[in-house]
């Protein structure tokens, strides 16, 4: 059993932390580009959806470039804190948070430019201060569209495998994620092993993406005084 839950545990520990850096970030440009016009607007558009569409493993060697011991960002925090992101599940959180941006920031940026410019106007010219609006207004008429990516972006750190093999590496215990241990399993000829581990990862997801599904559909914002 232990071989079966502790991937499970990892992994869910690993897609939990990505989806939340994931969403802080990606609402944050995607309300930057909804709201603001500014020279390169679409170029930086394109550069932020780049995780979507770029093999998992070059997203995973541009991490090790800049996290590794010897990249910028990672020889800094290797030196100053003594921190190694490579072969961390630290590491597996942030290739999994990488690519599941865009999912996040997309939605986001759609359910942002979906609310109507006037109601944002309205409040301001009530004396709300700019956070007041975003935080009365904007989120509370946007926060399904950005629910729905927070939704998918779960379900890409869940199954990603490439970016975090290559920066995470295979540790069983450490950073063994499930979709690494079903392709460990599958190389080993551990097909009983390997058929647990997909069912379990397939009613997971499953599970999960139905209640969180049944949360936005059903759920309310409730808007109170900030």
């Amino acid at each position: 059993m232990s071989g079966v839950a502790i991937p499970l545990l990892l992994t869910l520990k690993v897609a939990f932390t990505a989806t939340l850096a994931a969403l802080v970030a990606g609402v944050a440009a995607g309300w930057l580009l909804a709201r603001t016009r500014f020279p390169g607007r679409e170029a930086l558009d394109a550069v932020l959806l780049l995780p979507m569409v770029l093999p998992p493993t070059v997203i995973g060697y541009y991490l090790l470039v800049v996290l590794g011991t010897h990249g910028a960002i990672g020889a800094w925090l290797d030196t100053t804190f003594g921190v190694r992101l490579v072969f961390s599940w630290q590491g597996a959180a942030i290739a999994a948070a990488v690519v599941a941006f865009p999912l996040v920031f997309k939605a986001a940026r759609t359910a942002f430019e979906s609310v109507d410019p006037n109601l944002e106007k309205a409040g301001r010219s009530l004396g709300y201060a700019e956070w007041r609006v975003l935080a009365r207004i904007t989120l509370p008429l946007a926060w399904r569209g950005i629910a729905a990516g927070a939704m998918l972006a779960f379900a890409r750190a869940t199954g990603e495998f490439g970016a975090t093999l290559m920066i995470a590496g295979n540790i069983p215990g450490r950073t063994q994620t499930l979709s690494i241990a079903i392709y460990e399993a599958v190389q080993a000829g551990d097909d009983a092993l390997a058929n647990s581990l997909v069912v379990l990862a397939s009613i997971t997801c499953i599970v999960l993406l139905v209640a969180a599904a049944a949360i936005v559909r059903r759920g309310h914002l409730r808007i109170v005084p900030v």
